[in-house]
């Protein structure tokens, strides 16, 4: 018994015991997965909102906390309300005609006699049946939008758990304090260190993916809309989800994008699709990413195409999204120094060049 109560004092054994009582309680309530993370990135997207507007407002007028948190609640939900009443009967539309413009494209390719690389291009995606591929993608997207029910239950309790959780923030937070000094105090402050590690890494990365993927799609809805884009609800929606899925959500978009672009408007289209991903990528890259993102969010290329195939397969949709947060957290807790130069590099960058020979 004695042996047992000297390991739970170690700090290192007591780490290992809460991370693997967190898997273990995820295990058991993965069915509602899905409504604990939309209320985690809604209630942290807000609060994060809530502190903006508090310090730019209390520049010039005091304003209550309960009322600005209420007031972005009620912001929020006659948006939603809005877009549902009036733009999802035309995005059902828009995505169904968007849907059968691509799958229109791969089925009847254009033949272009003057063109031996592009035809074989063409041929070539012929053989492989793209248009199969695409259209069973299209097929979940379809199935996964006309699944109202669940997922509007699922925002519904999110809402409202986000919306008492930042109203009774300082209340949560008092009462939560209190387990440090009961049975459980040890494992309840690993716990908390956990719960301080998640908030600060997978917290902030979701916050630049969200930024990062709406700034991304304004620019490319207006770029499509003077080059004469149709369905642009629907292609901005596209985007915007897309563009949260790092690096490969831009490769992904470019397959409807293209093959829209030659349907309406030909190669010269295509080219002006290209310009376009070009321009967004580039202030993404040395505009956006400086700006929201630090050294800690920024991942090899590699290694965010990893994880999103890992995480994928594991998490499903979801893993595309919180992939990438879900590791940068794991990096935090093992304290990988990301973004500094290895002690090697850093070594041999320091060492002086040897003397010229004479």
């Amino acid at each position: 018994m004695t042996f047992f109560r000297e390991l739970f004092q170690m700090a290192g054994f007591r780490r290992v015991l809460a991370l693997l009582f967190v898997v273990i309680v995820l295990y058991f309530v993965r069915s509602m997965l899905n409504m604990l993370l939309i209320t985690f990135i809604l209630t942290y997207l807000i609060n994060r909102l809530h502190n903006f507007i508090s310090r730019n407002v209390a520049k010039v007028i005091r304003v209550n906390r309960t009322v600005t948190v209420l007031f972005i609640y009620v912001v929020l939900i006659a948006l939603l309300g809005y877009a549902i009443y009036y733009y999802m009967p035309v995005l059902l539309t828009e995505l169904t005609d968007l849907v059968n413009q691509v799958i229109s494209f791969y089925s009847n390719p254009p033949v272009l006699m003057d063109n031996p690389i592009l035809n074989y291009i063409v041929e070539y995606l012929k053989d492989i049946d793209l248009s199969a591929y695409i259209n069973n993608g299209f097929d979940f997207l379809l199935s996964t939008l006309t699944d109202i029910g669940e997922w509007s239950l699922n925002l519904f309790i999110a809402i409202v758990l986000s919306l008492f959780l930042l109203l009774e923030k300082e209340k949560v937070t008092n009462f939560t304090v209190l387990f440090r000094e009961s049975r459980i105090g040890g494992l309840f402050k690993e716990l908390e260190y956990f719960g301080r590690k998640f908030v600060q890494s997978f917290g902030k990365v979701i916050e630049v993916q969200f930024l990062i993927a709406l700034v991304n799609a304004s620019l490319s809805t207006i770029f499509l809309w003077i080059l004469g884009f149709p369905n642009l609800i629907a292609l901005a929606i596209m985007i915007f989800l897309l563009g949260l899925v790092p690096v490969m959500g831009v490769i992904i978009s470019l397959i409807p994008l293209c093959a829209i672009a030659f349907k309406i408007g030909g190669l010269i289209k295509i080219v002006y699709v290209l310009i376009m991903v070009a321009v967004v990528h580039a202030v993404e890259t040395y505009f956006l990413n400086p700006k929201f993102m630090s050294n800690k969010t920024h991942l090899p290329i590699f290694f965010t195409f990893l994880i999103l195939l890992v995480s994928e397969h594991f998490l499903g949709i979801w893993g595309l999204i919180v992939g990438v947060p879900i590791f940068i957290f794991m990096l935090d807790i093992v304290e990988v120094p990301v973004g500094v130069h290895p002690p090697a590099v850093v070594k041999i960058a320091a060492e002086p060049e040897p003397p010229a020979e004479k």
